[in-house]
């Protein structure tokens, strides 16, 4: 604001009295007006001031908002993220569910299976063990061919019938096999080399009919007597013996021999 010049104003010819109480006038309205100029400015500042503190109130806040609605969407997503993995942990849940119910029928099974091989090897041992003695007193009563071998093969059986490391199952199957090679004896003729008394001899096994012998030199010949239950010379059956070994040892085609033969006995 500018304070027009006093000399400008008062003639140089008034008086000195009026120009010092135009001059205090004047001073006067310059320095009201420089008063009301510097407290318009004064509020000016303080709108501006406040104008700025609303502006960074505002931006503050904004921030806050921002923040907040990144947390708000972080969280969001978060959620969504924990409802498709509770979802797919339900799904999962649903699978081992029947897998759990199908292994625990597996386990009922099983349990219910070692139930009955318990019941069932209570009952198989015994029975095993009647077998094994059958066979002994059964191979004691026939015709004495192969008594060593036989008589050992019984022995190892009823060894094993003891021990823990050999199964059930294996047991049963050797006493089986056992059983099967005394079947096979009934319908086969053997020829093989043995001692009776101190002579060593041929033997001639025809099924479990007949047991035959003769020395190596041919002079003696003879059969195993049951109902004496000892050997008997019987020189009739020289040729027919010399005739069965070499059928039993394929020297010759098989061909009818006449053997010795146990006539049964009526009861009456």
């Amino acid at each position: 604001m500018s304070i027009p010049s006093i000399s400008g104003s008062i003639s140089r010819s008034a008086p000195h009295s009026l120009r010092r109480a135009v001059q205090a006038v004047f001073v006067a309205a310059t320095l009201s007006a420089g008063v009301a100029a510097f407290a318009q400015t004064d509020k000016v500042n303080t709108v501006i001031g406040e104008q700025v503190k609303t502006e960074e109130a505002a931006k503050a806040s904004q921030k806050r908002v921002e923040a907040l609605d990144s947390e708000t969407s972080k969280m969001l997503g978060d959620y969504r993220q924990m409802m498709a993995e509770a979802q797919s942990l339900k799904s999962y849940n649903a699978e081992l569910s029947v897998q759990v119910q199908s292994q625990q029928e597996q386990v009922n099974g099983m349990a219910k299976q070692i139930s009955e091989i318990e019941t069932t090897s209570r009952e198989v041992l015994p029975m095993m063990q009647k077998m094994l003695d059958t066979l002994d007193q059964f191979v004691m009563l026939d015709l004495p061919f192969l008594l060593d071998e036989r008589k050992t093969r019984i022995a190892q059986l009823k060894e094993m019938m003891g021990r823990a490391d050999v199964s059930t199952s294996e047991k049963y199957r050797r006493i089986v096999e056992a059983y099967q090679i005394e079947m096979e004896f009934g319908r086969t003729i053997e020829a093989y080399q043995g001692q009776v008394g101190d002579k060593t001899v041929d033997f001639l096994r025809a099924g479990r009919v007949s047991l035959m012998y003769q020395t190596l030199d041919g002079k003696e010949t003879g059969y195993w007597d049951a109902d004496a239950k000892s050997w008997k010379i019987d020189s009739s059956y020289q040729d027919a013996m010399r005739a069965g070994l070499k059928v039993a040892k394929k020297q010759s085609a098989p061909d009818f021999v006449g053997v010795a033969i146990h006539a049964p006995k009526e009861i009456g």
